[in-house]
């Protein structure tokens, strides 16, 4: 089994490679249609797309195996939500694969008279779904992350010596003239962006998988037809998430762990 999962780890960096390619396609097929280009370098384009999405398919064959085992070491997450979140995310990861297996073997004609369409749609379900829980998962992270500097900002102010007196408190905070609830809500709001951003800037790993995530929750809302965005859009949002997957297989300390 470990032996097989080293094999597959090699496997998925192609795997990326061909993805980035395969929505560079279809981004330049949007891209040529919007032109009006000439029909024939359309269909090469088109062809070219669907042939690196069955390259793909091929090469995630057994990636169910990996998944299973990914979710195997997130039950043993001391976080129950984490353990639930990833856990949960993995089982869709498996399901989406066997689904896309099943794809593979219709278009090859290893299984003839397949339903093509329902198949596609349910895959992009589980797809969906598991990376809802990845998105999940992100934001739990960023708000531990913020809860934890509040606690430590709290310390740290409770155990500074203040040299303010009580009456002088009160009286400099009576002197503040007083902000009207919107203007006293936007100042919060800032300063919860302000502190979201540098946390997500600290942790580049947690930045960066939620911005994989954000991207790749596009393309099953499309697919599924529940946020229709357009081919244009949804090759955009594949060929930046495929660049970062890419970034974190080439710098391992940059992918978000467990």
């Amino acid at each position: 089994m470990d032996s097989w999962v080293r094999f597959n780890s090699q496997s998925q960096a192609k795997e990326k490679v061909f993805r980035a390619a395969q929505y560079s396609c279809m981004l330049l097929g949007s891209t040529l249609t919007k032109s009006r280009a000439a029909s024939d370098l359309q269909r090469i384009v088109s062809d070219l797309e669907a042939h690196m999405s069955l390259t793909r398919k091929l090469l995630r064959l057994g990636n169910s195996v990996e998944a299973l085992q990914a979710a195997k070491r997130a039950i043993h997450l001391s976080d129950g939500v984490l353990r639930l979140c990833i856990t949960i995310a993995h089982l869709n990861r498996a399901m989406y694969f066997a689904c896309d297996n099943v794809l593979w073997a219709g278009k090859t004609g290893i299984i003839s008279k397949l339903d093509h369409h329902k198949w596609s749609q349910r895959s992009f379900r589980y797809y969906l779904f598991a990376l809802i829980l990845n998105v999940t998962r992100n934001v739990y992270e960023v708000c531990l992350l913020l809860d934890g500097e509040d606690r430590c900002r709290s310390t740290k102010l409770s155990s500074s010596p203040s040299d303010v007196l009580p009456d002088d408190r009160l009286s400099s905070s009576s002197a503040v003239p007083a902000t009207s609830p919107p203007a006293l809500m936007f100042a919060r709001l800032r300063r919860l962006m302000g502190q979201v951003g540098a946390v997500l800037y600290n942790n580049p790993p947690l930045l960066l998988d939620l911005l994989k995530n954000s991207c790749d929750i596009f393309i099953p809302l499309d697919k599924l037809g529940l946020y229709r965005t357009g081919p244009a859009f949804v090759g955009t949002c594949g060929l930046l998430s495929s660049v970062l997957s890419i970034v974190t297989m080439l710098h391992p300390w940059l992918k978000l762990k467990p």
